[in-house]
């Protein structure tokens, strides 16, 4: 990996991110098949948003990971395994992984909820604990791995948001700001992985219709496209 750090997809989010929860919640199936890191994306509890991966997405995101040594493969056995490597790659300790585990999981949070989200991996002594290394993360001299966002109308605590996809755009610091309690209204890290996967399926989209426009070349018909 480079000295700067990849801006990573909302698709290479969930699954370094699944890979970090794993390690520690489910040691003993790790590290992690395919079969089973998509599963670990596609659960329906703890994550946010909520996503519906096929193996192709996983492996195409695990290969981009594998590219910044993010992630490492291990080929024994019947099928492969992978493992994440933030800690090295980053060179944070193993708190500040955790939280970014949660972040890059659960989208903004409260230190306080990231303290009660983390509990299954690690168990911070109060939230001053978590803080502390949240500060850390910010004020990292290579470049800062998360944000505080503003504080929400009625809010009593700021969130905390990771930067492993980028920093936030005015219009996610928009919905930060936008009054809660509107169930209609998507949240910040909603927004964020929408965004990126439009951009995603835009460049699929353009590839597509690159591919048809050559088969209809070759075979001498009108491309209706």
């Amino acid at each position: 990996m480079t000295s700067a750090l990849p801006i990573l997809s909302a698709i290479e989010t969930r699954v370094l991110g699944v890979l970090a929860e794993k390690q520690r919640t489910v040691p003993d199936s790790y590290p992690l098949t395919l079969n089973t890191l998509v599963a670990g994306c596609n659960q329906k509890t703890s994550r946010n948003p909520l996503m519906e991966l096929s193996e192709t997405d996983a492996q195409a995101a695990l290969d981009s990971l594998k590219g910044y040594s993010l992630v490492m493969e291990s080929s024994g056995g019947r099928v492969s395994r992978y493992e994440h490597n933030v800690e090295r790659v980053l060179r944070v300790p193993s708190q500040s992984t955790i939280l970014l585990t949660v972040l890059m999981l659960r989208g903004p949070q409260t230190a306080g909820e990231l303290r009660i989200a983390s509990e299954r991996m690690h168990n911070f002594a109060d939230i001053s604990s978590v803080e502390a290394f949240l500060d850390e993360l910010a004020e990292r001299p290579a470049g800062a791995l998360v944000v505080k966002l503003g504080r929400l109308p009625g809010a009593r605590e700021n969130r905390w948001m990771h930067l492993l996809s980028g920093p936030p755009s005015e219009q996610m610091l928009e919905a930060a700001a936008a009054p809660a309690g509107r169930g209609g209204d998507a949240s910040l890290g909603e927004v964020a992985a929408l965004k990126l996967n439009v951009a995603r399926l835009e460049a699929e989209v353009a590839a597509l219709k690159t591919l048809t426009a050559r088969i209809c070349s070759e075979l001498g018909i009108a491309d209706q496209a």
